[in-house]
């Protein structure tokens, strides 16, 4: 029972409060003139934090194989 009611605050918090924002830009934002670009900022922000990282991770790998202290096991 109480499990139950867990997931059900879980869902209505993700529906609820957490998505409005993309039911705005689904909504009115999408809309407009350059309505692609405005709605599919999230992705290009997670893209670019993804990018980011990999170069970070690309560099601490590149430096561990230099020095010869990479494991690989």
């Amino acid at each position: 029972m109480i499990a139950g009611n867990i997931f059900k605050w879980i869902g209505s918090l993700f529906t609820e409060l957490l998505f409005l924002p993309f039911e705005w830009l689904r909504l009115s934002v999408a809309q407009a003139d350059l309505g692609w670009w405005i709605s599919n900022a999230v992705n290009w922000g997670f893209l670019v934090v993804l990018l980011v990282l990999f170069a970070y991770w690309m560099q601490q790998s590149r430096k561990f194989l230099k020095e010869g202290t990479e494991d690989r096991a």
